[in-house]
């Protein structure tokens, strides 16, 4: 047996994984990480919590599966994609805390550049649009608000980086200053043409060169731990964004193939090939990965509220004293009776892009009960996926056959049933449902040869359960229908004034 040790630092807590070479999970740790609010629409995170708990999970998921550092083959990074970090290259310390991504703190500087005219400079070169939610304009302001930051990043004394890029730092003791490909092309500052940081779109942000990280291919060795971490060097030989890793761990290797990652939000990934596809439906282009044989494109669609539903059915409502309870109590009726609910809780996403679209429980009648209510929750849900994969397959020119799923709500078997009902296209989960660690642990195996090639992953992608279409066309038609009315009356008043 060959081990393999993911890092997966997400956004409220960061974990270690330890996957056998057959895809087996051997050992997992995990530990919350803080959440900093300074001020409305600002969030935080401490980058020496990040690292620190990042440490001691690997420490702790190491001894759990009764290994040393020297029967590791390769570690494995997957991260929260659009947090940013500046330090100091001489002591390695932050000079403040990580800007989230999350965070709204830029907008008036996003809607400075979009009436300047810099939109579709920056939509053409990068594949992403103006907003806040990108780490560029967080790292320009850092280098405006801190005192003396600016000199000292054109003088090259302070480094910057995303999450990813910390890590590395920190792992390797700060010999290695980098990032992938996936993780810089969520910056504002990415050329997906080049494959390069772009020297214009960092002199409109104002972003010395100076500071910012190597971009090297997802998988590659980019050096090892430094021996004192763990008793032994491991090498890091993968990193990848978050969604970009779950789409690796489903093995989605060819062009077509999507995955759907439903948490708090529901993110949808779709393989595009060797080309990036640029979107007439407001969805994003990256890179999936970049491998010495070429990059892989990827179209992604961000729904803002999924998972968060059921919370709100559970919180707000107290319909419900448990997330689980919510596929026994939607299955206890026949269907919603009629009943739709648009989670537009903080606007509305791809691709409708709608920010001030709210929140909206329509066709109540003397009949309806907590369990129609909950049946909406959980068909809201699967439209906001099925939207996205309207989108995408107008996009992409093509049907798509099957969507694989993973994240907390992919064991809800009624969820997947109605997404499959709704989209007309299979729905399958794997047998294991940690997609985005399994995904930085096999890439990292890719690159130090634990596998042959993406032949040999793929082949130990093994399915769970597989969910097909149970409604004829007709009556799919109608329920998508009746969800576009639905769409279109959240979006019916002036900004912010409905509901």
């Amino acid at each position: 047996m060959t081990a393999l040790l993911a890092l997966d630092q997400g956004t409220t807590s960061s974990r270690a994984l330890v996957f056998a070479d057959s895809g087996e999970l051997l050992a997992m740790a995990q530990r919350e990480l803080g959440q900093i609010f300074p001020r409305p629409g600002w969030v935080e995170h401490d980058p020496r919590e990040i690292w620190t708990s990042q440490l001691a999970v690997a420490r702790e998921a190491l001894a759990a599966a009764g290994l040393g550092a020297g029967e590791v083959a390769a570690l494995g990074i997957a991260n929260q994609r659009e947090t940013v970090v500046l330090w100091d290259r001489a002591t390695g310390l932050p000079l403040s805390n990580a800007i989230v991504w999350q965070d709204r703190r830029t907008a008036a500087a996003c809607a400075r550049l979009r009436a300047a005219g810099h939109e579709e400079l920056f939509a053409a070169r990068t594949g992403l649009t103006l907003d806040p939610y990108f780490s560029g304009t967080k790292l320009a302001w850092l280098l405006d608000e801190l005192p003396g930051a600016r000199a000292a990043a054109a003088e090259g004394r302070l480094a910057a980086g995303t999450v990813d890029a910390w890590l590395i730092w920190n792992l390797t003791g700060g010999a290695v200053h980098a990032t992938d490909a996936t993780n810089a092309s969520r910056t504002l500052l990415y050329s997906l043409a080049t494959g390069a940081w772009d020297p214009e779109l960092t002199a409109v942000l104002g972003i010395p060169p100076e500071v910012l990280p190597e971009v090297r291919a997802s998988g590659e060795v980019y050096g090892e731990t430094a021996a004192a971490l763990f008793g032994a060097p491991i090498p890091i030989a993968g990193v990848l964004g978050d969604q970009q890793a779950a789409l690796f761990g489903q093995a989605c290797f060819a062009p077509g193939m999507a995955k759907n990652t439903y948490g708090t939000g529901a993110f949808l990934l779709l393989n595009t090939g060797a080309r990036p596809t640029r979107s007439a439906h407001g969805l994003l282009a990256s890179p999936a990965w970049r491998l010495p044989g070429g990059t892989t494109f990827a179209l992604e669609g961000s729904v803002f509220v999924a998972g968060a539903a059921v919370q709100w059915l559970r919180d707000g409502l107290g319909l419900i004293a448990s997330a689980a309870e919510v596929e026994a109590l939607a299955a206890s009726v026949p269907d919603s009776g009629g009943v739709v609910l648009v989670p537009a809780f903080t606007g509305l996403g791809a691709p409708h892009w709608d920010p001030w679209a709210r929140g909206a429980l329509l066709g109540l009648t003397r009949g309806t009960t907590a369990a129609h209510v909950a049946r909406a929750a959980l068909e809201g849900i699967a439209h906001q996926v099925a939207d996205v994969l309207a989108a995408m397959e107008s996009d992409s020119g093509g049907p798509l056959r099957e969507l694989r799923v993973d994240g907390g709500a992919a064991g809800n078997d009624l969820l997947l049933q109605i997404q499959a009902d709704l989209t007309g296209a299979a729905v399958t989960r794997p047998r294991v449902r940690e997609t985005t660690a399994l995904g930085a642990a096999n890439l990292a195996g890719l690159t130090v040869g634990v596998f042959s090639g993406l032949d040999e992953i793929a082949a130990r992608w093994q399915l769970e359960r597989r969910f097909e279409p149970a409604i004829d066309p007709a009556a799919r038609e109608e329920r998508r229908a009746r969800w576009a009315q639905a769409i279109a009356a959240t979006r019916a008043a002036p900004s912010g004034s409905m509901l």
